[in-house]
């Protein structure tokens, strides 16, 4: 008789730190659709012919490049977590070998195209206000500013956490799983805030 050993299969639990990321993103999504819900009613009250005359101020071809910046900023970022999931903290080679970046190169880009994001919406705030509409001036101004608004502190708080996330792995003197975990944990939140806003871009430029 041959001595076999039987082996039981291991079981993967997830992991608490992503699964708690979800849920709180899934609290933020409830956010953004009060704020959706705000902006669409607003709307329905004042009218189409109001609303239109409101937008058309707007400029559709700047917030498309911006849009198109954060957008791609997503990419950049899913190439930082690839990196972090082989443990690859920086580069190895020259810079502009970008075939062999790591986590901190490709975190880094996405910041400045966030930071990009973020500049380009202030300019568009100083643009709007020379035109006439602020916060108070009427109800499209609030509710414009009030959603791009919250969305721009939510980039915001995504460009923080990539700051955090490298000047982390830059201090430690090795890429650890904790270190990984939590890139992964940030790129949830970035690529949340980018979709949010493809949708913020729709409703706001696109549907008049």
């Amino acid at each position: 008789m041959s001595n076999v050993t039987a082996v039981t299969p291991k079981i993967n639990r997830p992991n608490l730190v992503a699964v708690g990321t979800i849920v709180w993103l899934s609290s933020e999504l409830m956010f953004f659709a009060a704020l959706f819900a705000m902006y669409f009613t607003t709307r329905a009250v004042q009218g189409p012919a109001v609303w239109l005359e409101s937008t058309k101020i707007l400029n559709v071809p700047f917030a498309a490049i911006n849009t198109t910046v954060l957008v791609l900023s997503s990419v950049t970022c899913q190439f930082g977590v690839f990196a972090a999931e082989r443990f690859q903290a920086k580069r190895k080679g020259p810079l502009w070998k970008v075939s062999n970046w790591g986590m901190r190169e490709w975190f880094a880009l996405t910041f400045l195209m966030g930071a990009f994001f973020i500049g380009g919406q202030v300019y568009e705030y100083a643009s709007l206000v020379q035109e006439g509409l602020s916060l108070s001036s009427r109800a499209y101004g609030s509710v414009f500013f009030i959603t791009t608004g919250f969305h721009g502190l939510h980039v915001t708080g995504g460009l923080i956490a990539f700051l955090i996330v490298m000047i982390r792995v830059h201090k430690a003197r090795g890429f650890t799983h904790s270190q990984a975990t939590t890139a992964i944990v940030v790129s949830y939140y970035w690529h949340f805030v980018d979709i949010v806003w493809i949708a913020l871009f729709s409703a706001i430029y696109l549907i008049k």
